[in-house]
């Protein structure tokens, strides 16, 4: 995967205003933090990290930060978004050290989605009920995201997380701590599935009703 890079410049007037002031130069006032070092306040351009936030890696990556010369190795941790403005508000950067590990949620690329017989010959549909997964590792084992292949899964079939296939040096955050949830499954439409329901109450009321008959045949030859 290509090193992305970010650009920036640093900023000594900090507060409301000045970053008012900053966001109406097209800039965005961010911070990078950690890694036993000073917090350091600085500004991008908000053109060029506004392409950048549409990228899927950007988030889940180790980004390659050039603060006027100095690089260091950072993640993205906050972005904060006018509400109802296309407009960066404020960013949140944390440096890497290579030598500690990192918590990230890292995307899920599903495949072979429509290949699985669920699918394919069952006419099932796929739940995604995760998108992404916390994960733990070093900087250098991070994985740009984790790929969960459908093709083997039947009607009514699901994959938990102990069923995705981790690269060496990385851990699931949730399976740490004993949670192996469901990550995807293949489900019966729910369409299909009104109409069967219906279909069995259907099936239920007319063999109640022949019952009924039946019953009630005996009390009339009585009565004659």
């Amino acid at each position: 995967m290509a090193t992305i890079e970010v650009n920036a410049m640093a900023r000594s007037v900090q507060g409301t205003g000045a970053s008012r002031r900053l966001r109406k130069t097209g800039k965005v006032p961010a911070i990078v933090y950690g890694a036993n070092e000073q917090a350091q306040v600085i500004e991008l351009d908000h053109k060029a990290i506004m392409m950048q936030l549409r990228e899927e890696a950007f988030h889940a990556s180790i980004l390659a930060m050039n603060i006027e010369g100095k690089k260091q190795n950072v993640l993205l941790r906050d972005v904060q978004m006018h509400p109802w403005k296309k407009e960066v508000l404020h960013i949140d950067f944390q440096r890497v050290d290579a030598n500690q590990k990192i918590h990230m949620r890292v995307p899920l690329h599903f495949v072979n989605e429509e290949v699985g017989p669920g699918v394919k010959l069952g006419g099932g549909v796929i739940n995604h009920v995760m998108t992404e997964v916390e994960v733990s590792c070093l900087p250098a084992d991070l994985p740009e995201f984790l790929e969960v292949d459908l093709a083997s899964l039947e009607l009514g079939d699901s994959i938990h997380l102990s069923e995705v296939n981790l690269p060496k040096g990385v851990e699931s955050v949730q399976l740490t701590r004993g949670d192996d949830s469901v990550v995807v499954s293949v489900q019966v439409p729910r369409v299909a599935a009104a109409e069967e329901g219906a279909e069995q109450a259907a099936e239920g009321e007319a063999a109640g009703g022949a019952e009924a008959a039946a019953q009630a045949q005996p009390a009339a030859e009585e009565e004659k």
